[in-house]
């Protein structure tokens, strides 16, 4: 597996900074990315995510053919193809249960707010709610799939949150500032906040080239 060999020591790199920064738990959550060649390499399953190695990390095709023998791979690689299937713009998937955030994909009538500050609308955009299906259920993977089609961050209900990515540290990086906007939203409904306004999001959109 030296082919891959830089592709599984990033993804487990990005798992351990994943866990020190309060974003997962010991055994949650999955990172995945495309490698050069196609295949994705995503963390397996059963391994201390705050000891993520990358002789934990398996590889497999798209159409789920396990690369990497000796490896039982997490219950969510089918969610993780179906994604790249559907997303052929994306090279990395993030999947963490961070608290706040989490907290969000469980509320009801609340919606977490990436309109309070420009760097939590710029980076993470819009966010989209999913609707619960069992965890590693091919139901699920089909729903997610469905509704990151335009979506780069999304709140899976009473599960957790799935950020996508152009590399590991963009998909990263959307979960930590999804996670803070998380927290940004609970202290607005107590203290009073002023939001970005239309024209303000619109400025933002055209400056990152989605309008």
């Amino acid at each position: 597996m030296e082919k891959y060999q830089f592709e599984r020591e990033e993804i487990a790199r990005f798992m351990r900074r994943l866990y020190r920064q309060n974003l997962t738990t010991t055994s949650g959550g999955n990172i995945s990315c495309r490698c050069a060649d196609g295949n994705i390499a995503i963390t397996a399953s059963q391994a201390d995510k705050g000891e993520q190695s990358a002789e934990f990390v398996g590889v497999v095709t798209p159409d789920g053919e396990l690369l990497t023998p000796g490896l039982k791979l997490s219950i969510e690689t089918g969610l993780h193809l179906a994604v790249y299937a559907a997303r052929p713009d994306i090279k990395a998937i993030v999947h963490a249960h961070p608290v706040t955030a989490t907290f969000f994909a469980a509320a009801s009538g609340c919606q977490l707010d990436t309109h309070i500050t420009a760097e939590s609308y710029a980076v993470a955009g819009e966010v989209v709610r999913i609707p619960y299906a069992l965890m590693g259920t091919e139901k699920l993977a089909e729903l997610v799939a469905q509704y990151m089609k335009d979506y780069n961050c999304g709140l899976m209900e009473n599960h957790g949150v799935i950020t996508l990515g152009n590399s590991l540290l963009s998909a990263f990086d959307r979960m930590e500032l999804l996670e803070n906007a998380a927290k940004q939203t609970i202290w607005a409904s107590t203290i009073a906040c002023k939001c970005l306004n239309q024209s303000q999001l619109d400025e933002i959109d055209v400056m990152f080239g989605r309008k």
